[in-house]
């Protein structure tokens, strides 16, 4: 997979405080940036997945700044390694991730851009719970393979249109994904099912199909979102 920066994109490491704690991420920018889009990943997974980075390098292609962010700081990635408690506490990853809306939303580069978030498996609820709690700041959401069910009641509250891609052959989180899409609270919202496709898109061309659809979800839906002033 193609996951590496292009001369016309820069990437650097950013850290953003989260409570006691600073969460790490890879922030990328391309030449004439039109919009940022927050990674949220999956359980067990960090912002180094070839599959995100793969995804973020079609975004970045498309105009949009990345930022994959670790929600979880390294001392708590250790210990979720044995324990499994930290990745599914929504709640928790949700709150992470507003804490780096705020701080998009303070950069000088950042702030003016519009903002979405782009949620994996877990990382899905996450980003839908933060939706719902920040529904001036995010303009568009994209869900790949995500477990949106895990936002419970947070999914009537959320504004931002939102795309749920789920693999065909990806049966229970299909069925997740369709109940998940009647309780949204939003006016657009779209299920897209790649046909033959399991949960992590590794056959060929799932995962370019992934990005495809992302792409055009954020382009368009990003494009003219009034930006509230930090």
């Amino acid at each position: 997979m193609d996951g590496e920066p292009k001369d016309n994109v820069s990437e650097r490491l950013v850290r953003v405080e989260a409570g006691p704690g600073m969460l790490e991420g890879n922030l990328s920018v391309p030449e004439g940036v039109a919009g940022l889009v927050l990674f949220a990943h999956g359980s067990g997974s960090s912002r180094h997945s070839p599959r995100n980075r793969f995804v973020a390098r079609a975004l970045q292609e498309a105009g949009l700044a990345t930022l994959l962010l670790d929600l979880l700081t390294p001392e708590e990635e250790a210990a979720d390694r044995y324990t499994g408690h930290l990745r599914f506490d929504i709640g928790l990853l949700a709150e992470r991730l507003v804490s780096a809306t705020r701080w998009a939303r303070q950069d000088p580069v950042l702030g003016h851009l519009p903002l979405g978030y782009f949620g994996a498996s877990t990382g899905a609820g996450a980003a839908l719970v933060a939706a719902a709690e920040r529904p001036a700041d995010v303009g568009a959401v994209v869900s790949r393979g995500g477990r949106p069910d895990l936002a419970g009641p947070a999914l009537e509250q959320v504004r931002a249109p939102t795309l749920l891609v789920v693999g065909g052959s990806d049966v229970p989180v299909i069925e997740m994904n369709r109940a998940a899409l009647g309780r949204l609270g939003c006016k657009k919202k779209e299920l897209v099912i790649v046909p033959g496709a399991t949960h992590l898109f590794e056959e060929p061309g799932a995962l370019e199909e992934v990005a495809r659809l992302a792409s055009g979800w954020f382009r368009h839906h990003l494009a003219g979102v009034e930006v509230p002033v930090a």
